[in-house]
């Protein structure tokens, strides 16, 4: 018999399991999160005798006598401190590494009240966070460490929710303590687990499936194959990818599943896995892209190898080329990329009602699930209730199907509840990643430095299926040419199935890769001309009412102009330094419909916001109910933010292409107008109940290809400029960012999305790799290569508008989320390239201070 204390309470136990299960498992503590079980992330991260430890590696046999605390086991004062504290600096986005950071901050201010800031880095050492970007936790921690030495009261309640206002976010203290539900928290009566068998070879014949054994297994509950599927095919665009592979067809990647398993215990499923037999003829994997466009090669879809093409031409490029002063032609190549959330996949499905399924999901979408699962099962849409609990991060990643739909097969088929969840080797191995490129771009200006023309090439490695490759690909060729005012453009590009991992959604889809390209070729041409890269950049910037090289005419909220003037001294006063400019479409755009809806509801006093916008961490929520405080002032107190339920929220549109803010937030300011004009009639709120007020926001754009001399491509674009600077070394010692969003709703929220999205921008641009090898990632979490605090530069946030701000939309919001990653790799790759004279046109950047 084991005896060890939890939170103060005696614990006997002769399980041999190890402490992360046995607190979540047998003693429902959620608040401990299972993020890698590797020891890698430290969301599992718990004190053991006051010395924090990964509650995933340590054996139960080895506590005997000892005492474990995690955040439910913290004093009230604690609670209260680290509460406001992380709160009030905006140290939470998506939550689900924070209950393990609070613990790595405990272990620290238990010993030392005035920590420096190189103490608190090394006390976070073990803990990632993906959202953040660690700065404003280690500002949460020098604060909670002063409330705790001078022991100050917790101040009142802050309930001015204005525009551009340090506002705690709403959903703070759930996420702080722990105490809000994830998926994985949630066990129902009578719920079995399902896991899907997963084919041994990324290409391969499937000749036949014995699955006799397995359900001879004493807990196997039921096995599918995809003969039990009402419709074998899923896809968030494009319905090209198969639920299961069937007999006698071909394997595309390594995350094929082949039989779906369930069993009464999840400890079971690898077992009754195991016992099934599969009979494969394997064949070579098809892993370049070039190799796959060839005419004689296999095809991976019936209708070839190519996914789509895009061309956009403006102007007569190769005139301009043969005409201009200066021309360079260069080849890039940009990797795979691992979204690396927190939070692994999970999804939950039980039956509801008479001939319906509820489906507790973390995604992008419930909307999407919703039809997804309803094709699937071919049944009505509304026989699926897809119920969104909080969302461990996503960054694009979340927004295909990956367990999900699973999970609803089989609780559709056993009429029980079903919970389906990724290990994260399991994630790695088979969610989506950002798109690996090879980018030709040739660039040309005249002998002033003024731009000219670009023809440019994008192959896009798609993967195995569609997912959002045809997307990506539209956004790399809508943005390659950059932010810069000329016209003559010729763009192709193509995005090629392969038979590697499946390429989807990823932060900054598309136009990450893109930009690393054109702004590299700037350098370059600037070398050319004679004149700073700053200067170059500022001379061809894009103003307000100047045409983008789309077509498009920049509007009066443009702003590139100010942010390359906020970083001029810091770039010019340091000789290792680089920069880069971005811009991002804020919305879907290119002629798609694109809806932003909102419903606020009287209920009990309360203003109920309703919107179906996902929050992975960037903080829906909070926006929502600072805007309808802008348009009523009415206390946010008596504001009840839902998360998303197909039942209950309107559909706004899938969290992507930085649409939420804009184009939802309009929807809720229209909602907020709607009910202030019954307001300022005298009417109360208790003279409202029950009554509701609905708010759409539906902007018109033109599609690819336009004919129109000036086409919308997007609703909005953000801007932004960075510089990236080094020492003798090639450390990077800061980053120095200026974006222009236009008007900031949340201070907190935006500094942290810049901060977080600076720091993952030097993960892809000098640590993250994502290598492949016949199909097979090569990789385990802690081998990403992800940023620790330890590792992360001073960053600093300079927020730029234009000078005459026209807010036509959600009073001139506009999204940050994903620009603020776009120029980070090339200010870094024109820093080593101002260093040591190395020309780098691949990602991540070899030959550096953090890779040889």
């Amino acid at each position: 018999m084991i005896t060890f204390y939890v939170n103060g309470k005696k614990i006997e136990t002769n399980s041999q399991k190890k402490l992360l299960p046995f607190l979540r498992d047998d003693l429902r503590l959620t608040s401990v999160k299972d993020g890698c079980s590797e020891g890698a992330c430290g969301a599992c991260t718990v004190l053991v005798d006051g010395k924090k430890t990964k509650s995933c590696l340590i054996k139960l046999s080895s506590l005997d006598g000892k005492s474990v605390i995690t955040v439910d086991g913290l004093s009230e004062r604690e609670k209260e401190v680290y509460t406001h504290c992380f709160a009030e600096a905006g140290a939470v986005q998506c939550g689900y590494c924070t209950p393990g950071m609070i613990i790595a901050a405990k272990s620290l201010l238990d010993t030392n009240l005035e920590p420096s800031r190189e103490e608190i880095k090394a006390a976070l050492k073990g803990n990632i966070c993906r959202c953040t970007g660690y700065v404003k936790i280690e500002e949460a921690i020098r604060n909670a460490a002063k409330f705790f030495r001078e022991d100050l009261p917790i101040p009142q309640k802050e309930i001015d929710g204005s525009l551009s206002h340090r506002f705690k976010r709403v959903d703070a203290a759930e996420k702080i303590l722990g105490t809000g539900e994830f998926v994985d928290d949630i066990i129902l009566p009578d719920m079995i687990y399902a896991k899907a068998l997963r084919t041994r070879y990324p290409r391969a014949v499937i000749r036949s499936i014995d699955i006799s054994k397995a359900q001879a297994h004493p807990d196997c509950v039921k096995i599918l194959t995809a003969a039990d599927v009402p419709n074998n095919i899923c896809g968030h665009v494009k319905q090209d990818w198969d639920v299961m592979i069937p007999v006698g067809k071909t394997t595309r990647y390594i995350g094929d599943a082949l039989a779906l398993v369930a069993a009464n215990h999840q400890e079971s499923l690898d077992e009754i896995i195991q016992l099934i037999e599969v009979e494969y003829t394997e064949l070579i994997p098809i892993t370049d892209p070039k190799e796959a466009m060839k005419p004689d090669a296999p095809r991976i879809h019936e209708e070839g190898n190519i996914l789509s093409q895009e061309h956009l031409k403006r102007g007569d490029s190769e005139k301009a080329i043969a005409e201009s002063d200066y021309v360079v032609t260069q080849t890039y190549s940009t990797p795979f990329g691992e979204h690396a959330f927190m939070e692994p996949e999970c999804a939950i499905a039980a039956p509801e009602g008479d001939d319906g399924l509820l489906v507790f999901t973390a995604s992008q979408s419930v909307y999407d699930e919703q039809h997804e699962i309803s094709r699937m099962l071919k049944i009505p849409a509304e026989k699926v209730h897809c119920v969104s609990k909080l969302v461990g991060g996503g960054f694009g990643g979340k927004e295909d199907m990956s367990v999900q739909h699973h999970a609803a097969l089989m609780a559709w088929f056993t009429k029980k509840p079903v919970k389906v969840k990724f290990s994260r080797q399991e994630s790695i191995n088979y969610h989506v990643k950002r798109h690996a490129m090879e980018l030709e771009f040739t660039t040309a200006c005249d002998k002033n430095g003024n731009l000219t023309a670009l023809k440019a090439v994008i192959i896009a490695d798609t993967g195995a299926y569609a997912s959002l490759g045809g997307p990506v690909l539209q956004r790399a060729c809508t943005h390659a040419g950059g932010p810069y005012h000329y016209q003559n453009v010729d763009i192709t590009g193509i995005a090629v199935y392969t038979n590697n991992v499946v390429a989807g959604a990823f932060r900054g889809f598309g136009v990450t890769q893109s930009c690393f390209a054109i702004e590299n070729n700037l350098n370059l041409l600037a070398e050319k001309v004679g004149i700073s890269p700053w200067e170059m950049r500022m001379r061809n910037a894009i103003r307000p009412g100047e045409v983008l090289p789309n077509g498009q005419i920049a509007d009066a909220n443009t702003a590139l102009v100010e942010s390359i003037l906020a970083v001029k001294e810091e770039f010019e006063s340091h000789p290792y330094a680089g920069i880069a400019c971005g811009f991002k479409n804020s919305g879907l755009g290119v002629g798609v419909e694109d809806a932003g809806r909102c419903i606020l509801s009287v209920e009990n006093g309360k203003i109920h916001i309703r919107t179906s916008a996902a929050c992975m961490g960037q903080g829906v929520g909070t926006m929502c109910t600072q805007i309808v405080y802008q348009v009523t002032k009415i206390n946010p107190e008596l504001m009840v933010h839902e998360r998303a339920d197909t039942s209950r929220t309107p559909d706004a549109g899938t969290s992507t292409a930085s649409r939420q803010t804009l184009l939802t937030g309009e929807a809720v300011k229209r909602a907020a107008l709607l009910l202030q004009n019954e307001l300022e009639t005298g009417k109360t709120l208790q003279d409202l109940e029950g009554q509701e007020f609905f708010g759409e926001f539906v902007p018109v754009t033109d599609p690819m290809g336009s004919s129109k001399q000036n086409p919308v491509s997007h609703v909005a674009y953000s801007y932004g400029t960075v510089v990236v600077i080094l020492d003798e070394q090639g450390k990077v010692q800061k980053v120095t960012t200026a974006y222009d969003a236009g008007t900031p709703v949340n201070l907190q929220a935006i500094e942290g999305q810049i901060e977080g999205g600076t720091v993952m921008g030097l993960g892809l641009a000098l640590t993250e790799d994502f290598p492949m090898k016949d199909g097979w990632p090569q990789v385990r979490y802690g081998t990403l290569g992800l940023l620790r605090s330890t590792e992360v530069p001073e960053i600093e946030v300079k927020l730029v508008k234009a000078e005459n701000l026209e807010p036509l939309y959600t009073f001139g919001a506009k999204g940050i989320g994903e620009l603020c990653l776009i120029p980070v790799a090339p200010a870094c790759a024109h820093a080593y390239y101002r260093l040591d004279g190395k020309f780098r046109t691949s990602l991540p950047l070899k030959g550096t201070f953090y890779k040889k």
